[in-house]
């Protein structure tokens, strides 16, 4: 058995360390890295992670971590581009990128909608949301993004209140390959068989859900 205060000790260590995890995230968020080049989160993403709609910035609070620092580590290695995020995250270190995505995972989220997956669609960008079009191999977005694009674990984000322009964005990216990080293509083979048309209307349909009840 571990003697109380040794107990004590690395309980009282371990808290020290979340605290002082907590601040380095706070100071990545809100006034860069330590090295040239990692500016502050706020500001492209705001100051509350929420984004920039007008700007196609990207929520990124309450997003998980897990994700968060696929993405950067993407972005440090060139196999997700961006000319804005690749310098950023190559200037940050493995300790910053560690502590900045559990200081944004841990920021407020908004809420997300409820929709099951068995609502029936009303129109042509509602079932291509909840039902797909299997004929042409693409799945419904509901399916790995989870009912209404509240996001799935730490492999499928969220969607719904990302702005569109950043959603349309993402998906010509996977439809022209400039945007290829994820496992064995899925998403480029699902941006690939939509129409332009439909790209901007998935986006404009996730970025306008809120939160609904459906009985």
């Amino acid at each position: 058995m571990i003697p109380l205060d040794r107990a004590l000790l690395g309980g009282l260590l371990f808290a020290l360390l979340n605290t002082a995890q907590a601040a380095d995230g706070q100071k990545v968020m809100t006034q860069g890295g330590a090295q040239p080049g990692a500016m502050a989160c706020i500001a492209c993403h705001g100051p509350d992670g929420m984004g920039m709609a007008a700007a196609g910035f990207p929520r990124l609070a309450g997003l998980p971590a897990a994700y968060l620092s696929k993405q950067l580590h993407d972005f440090k290695a060139g196999t997700r581009s961006n000319p804005v995020m690749e310098p950023l995250a190559k200037a940050l270190t493995e300790e910053e990128i560690a502590a900045v995505t559990q200081t944004l995972a841990a920021l407020p989220a908004p809420k997300t909608p409820q929709l099951a997956r068995s609502e029936t669609p009303t129109n042509a960008v509602e079932k291509l949301a909840l039902q797909g079009a299997w004929d042409r191999q693409i799945p419904a977005c509901s399916s790995c993004h989870g009912p209404g694009g509240v996001g799935v674990g730490d492999a499928f984000p969220p969607l719904a209140g990302q702005p569109a322009s950043y959603l349309v964005a993402q998906l010509n990216g996977w439809r022209d390959g400039t945007r290829r990080n994820d496992p064995n293509d899925l998403m480029g083979h699902i941006a690939k068989s939509m129409t332009a048309e439909e790209v901007k209307s998935i986006a404009d349909y996730f970025a306008s859900l809120t939160a609904r009840e459906v009985k």
